[in-house]
């Protein structure tokens, strides 16, 4: 990867149309409130890092965040009837759950490195409940890599049964909570001390999203959460 990636042009296209779309059906469905704008580094590369409920996660994020993100996404939505087609036009990375993939890896470092933002879920798939589950260290692992900082990204609102009530006119509320970008510490050691460390980085960006969250969203993180504008060590 001696070119440094870019946007191809047909999703270039298909992008802004989905945000017209998805996002005026979200409005009508939905009361939204967006808060931390102002924490983002524009045109910079970074991860965004959310918690994962549901298969209306990436949408939400992507199409109120403000500006675009390359994201990562289950390889089994692309053979899923309209989720597949979505997925192509916006131009998501496919990833196996579960599996090593180097060439991905390689892939999401390469766009990092090209001055792309990445969305990323470090609990490497949806958890179909409120309550955030412990962090895989793929995050860790790809800033490792990129030395690029993690902005945290907190989702209310987004559960299994958002379309069910919002197509009854339920109106539930979305909310997407962005925190001050944060710069994880050198993993260090060897072997089982080298994935230890990977570990509490990733452990460490979920803290950071814990803290963004309602009590009831914590789950694994609910005893050692960090609220926006504490002071953290490692």
């Amino acid at each position: 990867m001696n070119e440094p990636y870019r946007v191809p042009f047909r999703n270039r296209i298909g992008r802004p149309l989905l945000k017209l779309g998805i996002g005026g059906l979200l409005r009508l469905m939905s009361p939204i409130t967006i808060t931390g704008r102002e924490n983002v580094p524009l045109g910079q590369p970074y991860i965004a890092a959310m918690n994962h409920i549901s298969i209306y996660d990436p949408p939400f994020a992507v199409v109120f965040w403000p500006e675009w993100l390359e994201i990562m996404g289950a390889a089994d939505v692309w053979a899923k009837p309209g989720q597949g087609q979505i997925a192509r036009i916006y131009g998501a990375i496919p990833v196996h759950r579960g599996e090593y993939d180097r060439d991905v890896l390689e892939r999401v470092i390469h766009v990092l490195r090209s001055g792309y933002p990445l969305l990323i879920a470090p609990e490497g798939g949806r958890s179909h409940v409120v309550a955030m589950r412990r962090a895989k260290p793929g995050i860790a692992y790809i800033v490792e890599q990129t030395g690029v900082p993690v902005v945290p990204m907190g989702l209310v609102g987004t559960t299994d049964d958002y379309w069910q009530l919002g197509s009854r006119g339920k109106r539930p509320r979305l909310e997407m909570r962005i925190g001050k970008p944060v710069h994880l510490p050198p993993v260090e050691g060897k072997g089982a001390g080298r994935r230890e460390s990977r570990q509490r980085n990733a452990d460490l960006v979920m803290r950071h999203i814990a803290g963004l969250l309602p009590e009831d969203y914590r789950g694994a993180y609910a005893d050692s959460p960090i609220f926006p504008g504490a002071q953290t060590g490692h």
